[in-house]
């Protein structure tokens, strides 16, 4: 039986990629040099394709984002090299960024709101390439296409396609956008486009993330082959069994999950693929949605719980299960992961009632209680937590790593950054301080190293956006707080100010959303379990003095479910948790910070999490969110991003000014803050520095 495979991580086992687009920003290599790292990256990815499956796209790798790539090769964007190509991706007027599906890849939105009619054209192929992103994916993850003008640049967008595919002998066209819920109008759409694309034995046609409705429609595309996700396609099997596959296409059938690390199970895998094959002709077993979620491989791991890691298979290891299972010569995997059940945890969840979920003070009360205790004036300004990570705070977190320093050493040293950064919000003259996130590696991963049930990998990166990586933990059992995460730091940095400092915490759905989570535990349970360890850790705040404690929750979106029918149910348990984790003194006031997804669309839902204040992502967005507080009686208050952290420009005075003039429109002054897009860890002081100063300016001007 034939394989195929499609994803591979393009970071490289050793965050090559990264690294040599980071020396080109620093101008450390040149374009040249950079192209050549690029090429070589590719070249290792064609040949680790080669060495496990028959099949594989070429041209998978981008110097950024694929989806800013077509929308360059499609006549959107002309930049003459890629130091004009860079700042589409992070200069003064980048494109605006958001989240991938459901996934925590971060794309680069096209945005045709001022592009009064359709001029597409064959801008740039590149050589060597057969990997496409489908047409219709690309303008349904597009803006500014609202009503027919989605119709009318579709049917204009579809002629270029067919001058690329002219270009091609095969090509591999991913179109998950085919698994949204999509009106009788556009499968009509996507059924002309492709029968104008062909010829049929051209096309290797992709969806993944979820299932295809209009699968009758799909199935009857003029394509070679049909690429389904199997892992997430809950009903694909039932409606092949009834209607059959066509005999003249290949099913490349995605069993091997590329979205999350366990092994597969290759028994029920095994199952699955005998009954295709009674129903298909011609068979290929692939990866279900791109491995590029997955870490490089398992071998680069040090260290781990033997029990665990023999549990793990990524990226690598997942084509060696394409393999076997193709070979039919697979063993069965059972599931060993015993260890780490805690039936404290599990009765604590179970013996959960609805008033843990409903705060005992309505939100006006709340706002009076506030006002009293914090004395804010207007327009108050705050960053998101964190402060630049510099090279002697990583050297630092070496060091204790490698036991060249003791923890009492490293805490002094901490403790004087505290100090630093605490001095030097003061001096800016910002309203509400934080501690600077220092001992934090990253946002997750961090407390995943402080509760128990959760485990963590030394290099197991993927990228979130760009050149931004992260390393996901790794859910296993029930979760749990031994004792305090953070309680020590933010303490000790409001024992420093008479200015509130806020406690930061990362929420429940985002640990999950940005971890691999076991899947046989119900996702609410899990939770809940987080929640209520990030509940205790708020408890020990409020004893410490501490009266602001924000809970981020930054993939509350992002994790919701592909199809918007199923979002009831997944909001239910995501709202809760939150609740459930601030649902301590009312007289605390509750934040949330939310960045880079499409937010409108959600907003009841996020309004229902009944905190006291919310800064969310505005600046690449132009503002756009606050369309959404027009449609809602929003009785909050709201930080409205007005410096994208993501890009290296200082934003002036007047930039930040325009963002809250707009914003003032729907949102009343008393209600209104001042703040950072995002956290600050990726940037520089300087940038810091000026930014900042900027800002205090902005709100005492505004005052």
């Amino acid at each position: 039986m034939k394989t195929y495979a499609y994803g591979l991580p393009r970071l490289g086992a050793g965050r090559e990629y990264k690294k040599a687009i980071e020396s080109f920003w620093k101008k450390q290599i040149t374009p040249a040099q950079l192209q050549q790292e690029f090429d070589r990256l590719q070249a290792a990815m064609l040949d680790t394709y080669a060495r496990h499956v028959d099949a594989f796209p070429a041209g998978e790798m981008t110097a950024y984002d694929a989806m800013l790539d077509t929308a360059i090769m499609v006549g959107c964007h002309a930049p003459r090299d890629l130091a004009e190509y860079y700042q589409l991706c992070r200069g003064k007027d980048a494109l605006e960024m958001t989240k991938w599906f459901n996934t925590n890849y971060h794309y680069l939105v096209q945005d045709f709101t001022n592009t009064p009619k359709p001029a597409f054209k064959l801008n740039w192929n590149k050589p060597n390439k057969n990997y496409l992103i489908g047409p219709f994916t690309f303008l349904k993850l597009s803006k500014g296409l609202e009503g027919g003008r989605f119709e009318e640049f579709f049917e204009a967008l579809v002629p270029v396609y067919k001058q690329i595919l002219q270009t091609l002998p095969q090509a591999h066209i991913d179109e998950p956008a085919l698994v949204l819920e999509l009106s009788p109008r556009e499968v009509q759409l996507v059924q002309k486009a492709y029968a104008v694309l062909g010829p049929a034995s051209k096309v290797h046609l992709f969806t993944y993330y979820d299932e295809v409705d209009a699968l009758k429609e799909l199935l009857d595309l003029p394509v070679a082959s049909i690429g389904l996700d199997l892992v997430r396609g809950g009903q694909y099997l039932k409606h092949l069994r009834s209607t059959g596959f066509p005999s003249d296409k290949l099913l490349i059938a995605g069993l091997v999950d590329g979205r999350n690390i366990w092994k597969t199970d290759m028994k029920a895998a095994c199952e699955i693929l005998k009954d295709l094959r009674s129903i298909a002709k011609n068979v290929a077993v692939s990866n279900a949605a791109p491995l590029s979620h997955l870490p490089w491989s398992i071998t680069n791991e040090k260290g781990m719980d033997p029990r665990l890691s023999a549990n793990l298979s990524f990226a690598l290891e997942k084509l060696q299960e394409i393999r076997a299972l193709a070979g039919e010569t697979a063993p069965s995997t059972t599931m060993s992961l015993a260890f780490g059940r805690n039936p404290k945890v599990q009765e604590r969840v179970k013996g959960l009632k609805e008033q843990d979920f409903i705060k005992p003070m309505a939100l006006a009360q709340r706002k009076q209680e506030h006002a009293k205790s914090l004395d804010l004036p207007l327009f108050p300004t705050t960053t998101i937590g964190s402060f630049p990570q510099t090279a002697d705070v990583r050297a630092k977190r070496t060091d204790l790593k490698a036991g060249r320093i003791n923890e009492g050493q490293y805490r002094s040293f901490m403790e004087g950054k505290i100090r630093e950064v605490v001095r030097f919000q003061e001096d800016l003259g910002l309203d509400v301080l934080v501690h600077g996130e220092f001992e934090r590696t990253d946002m997750v991963e961090f407390f995943a190293q402080k509760l128990d049930g959760i485990s963590t990998t030394q290099e197991g990166w993927i990228i979130s956006y760009g050149t931004r990586t992260y390393r996901p933990p790794i859910i296993f059992g029930d979760v749990s707080r031994p004792e305090p995460m953070t309680v020590r730091e933010i303490a000790y940095a409001q024992s420093l100010t008479k200015k509130p400092v806020k406690g930061m915490l990362t929420g429940a759905v985002t640990i999950i959303a940005w971890s691999f989570a076991r899947e046989d535990i119900p996702v609410r349970d899990v939770a809940f379990q987080i929640a209520l360890a990030l509940k205790d850790e708020v408890r020990d705040y409020e004893k410490a003095g501490i009266k602001i404690v924000q809970v981020d929750e930054a993939a509350i979106r992002e994790k919701a479910p592909v199809k918007k029918r199923d979002w009831p149910a997944y909001f239910d348990w995501a709202v809760k948790s939150f609740r459930l984790t601030t649902n301590t003194d009312p007289r605390t006031q509750i934040h949330t910070h939310m960045c880079y997804s499409e937010f409108g669309e959600i907003m009841a839902y996020v309004d229902a999490m009944d905190f006291d204040v919310i800064s969310i992502e505005s600046t690449r967005s132009r503002g756009d969110v606050i369309a959404a507080f027009e449609r809602l009686d929003f009785k909050k208050q709201i930080g409205i991003g007005v410096w994208d952290i993501h890009s290296p420009a200082v934003p002036s005075v007047e930039d930040m000014k325009a963002i809250v003039e707009r914003a003032l429109k729907v949102i009343p002054k008393e209600n209104f803050w001042i703040n950072p897009d995002c956290g600050l860890k990726t940037r520089d002081w300087p940038e810091v520095n000026t930014s900042l100063k900027n800002l205090v300016t902005l709100a005492h001007g505004l005052r």
